[in-house]
């Protein structure tokens, strides 16, 4: 699923350290290395004690895993370890694994065309879509994704408006606007569409979809807070919405920077991983904010790191080569989350 070989060679993910247990009940801790610790309480000392309307918003939660182990962690007001905290657009990487479970049992295949009904008309340029190009958000369909309620957006009208009931019919009434893999823009739209897909492989919605998310992704990993939503017609609202605590999503970090193995068992298809982190193809003048893999965003931490990121400021943050994580929660405002993002880097670089 991936080139290992090409010009943007991954590296290596680390394995489990000897000794250290997995964290389905609890986490095994540890003590931050001397030689980062007074740089780390110094910048969550700011980040916590900052002004809500200085450069990082609110911050409500931080957590920092290295090795497996949990160093660190602290919360603001009204915040502690059993909070469960928006995922925001962190749900896209959640639906990712989902994916990729699919995939490895066979009952997806992300070179196909994408299994949407409304697509399959004679002659509907849309029935060129595959799911690589849904998860590299590159289908190519016309959306505005704008988060200011003033502005018109798509993404607001799919979750709170007239879209909210069935939001992946809502996206997939979308025309093309660009030939299928040559233009990326990032969608919540094409998540949601994705889940509708994810539901049609299994044949499952609602409560009978949750039950299999639990069963093959929340419970293994002891995500015991996992708090994922669906809309009237009982598609997963992939695109946004499973509450976790912070150290729930630590815990799928883990898996991610594991290969997808938990506990000696693997839980994502072999290659799955390195598909989430391998560069998709972006436009000379795209205006995204960084690159971007396969409903994974690339480079936040340097080259070679990748996270999951969503609206205010919630980030996982991977970096293999440091085997480290950082989970960060917080309400941020949209001009202050590229702060979040330089902070969270120099956060990480801390660890050199």
């Amino acid at each position: 699923m991936a080139d290992p070989e090409g010009p943007d060679a991954l590296p290596p993910l680390p394995i489990q350290p000897e000794g250290v247990a997995w964290p389905v009940r609890t986490w095994p801790t540890g003590d931050l290395p001397q030689a980062v610790a007074g740089g780390v309480r110094a910048m969550l000392d700011g980040a916590f004690g900052a002004d809500p309307s200085g450069p990082l918003g609110v911050t409500q939660a931080v957590v920092i895993v290295q090795g497996g182990r949990l160093l660190s962690e602290r919360y603001g007001e009204d915040f502690g370890p059993d909070a469960t905290c928006r995922s925001w657009s962190m749900a896209k990487s959640m639906t990712h694994a989902l994916v990729g479970m699919a995939v490895g049992d066979g009952l997806m295949d992300i070179h196909a065309p994408a299994n949407v009904p409304a697509w399959r008309e004679p002659g509907d340029p849309r029935g060129a879509i595959t799911l690589d190009h849904l998860l590299r958000m590159s289908s190519g369909l016309a959306w505005r994704e704008d988060y200011e309620p003033s502005h018109p957006s798509d993404v607001i009208e799919m979750l709170f408006g007239k879209g909210k009931d069935d939001v992946a019919a809502y996206a997939e009434a979308a025309l093309l606007a660009h030939p299928p893999g040559s233009f990326f823009y990032y969608s919540s739209g094409t998540t949601n569409i994705v889940s509708r897909c994810l539901a049609r492989a299994l044949g499952l919605e609602g409560a009978a979809l949750e039950a299999h998310m639990r069963r093959r992704l929340f419970e293994p990993l002891g995500m015991t807070s996992a708090t994922p939503r669906f809309d009237a017609a009982g598609t997963f609202i992939g695109s946004s919405f499973c509450f976790c605590t912070p150290r729930d999503f630590a815990r799928f970090g883990l898996l991610y920077m594991r290969d997808g193995i938990w506990a000696g068992r693997r839980l994502l298809p072999e290659g799955w991983v390195d598909y989430a982190r391998t560069p998709t193809y972006q436009q000379p003048d795209c205006e995204s904010e960084s690159r971007y893999g396969a409903h994974w965003w690339l480079d936040m931490a340097g080259p070679g790191s990748f996270s999951a990121n969503g609206y205010e400021g919630q980030h996982i943050v991977l970096r293999p080569d440091r085997d480290l994580i950082i989970v960060r929660h917080g309400a941020t405002p949209t001009v202050d989350q590229p702060n979040v993002k330089t902070w969270l880097g120099d956060l990480a670089r801390l660890f050199d």
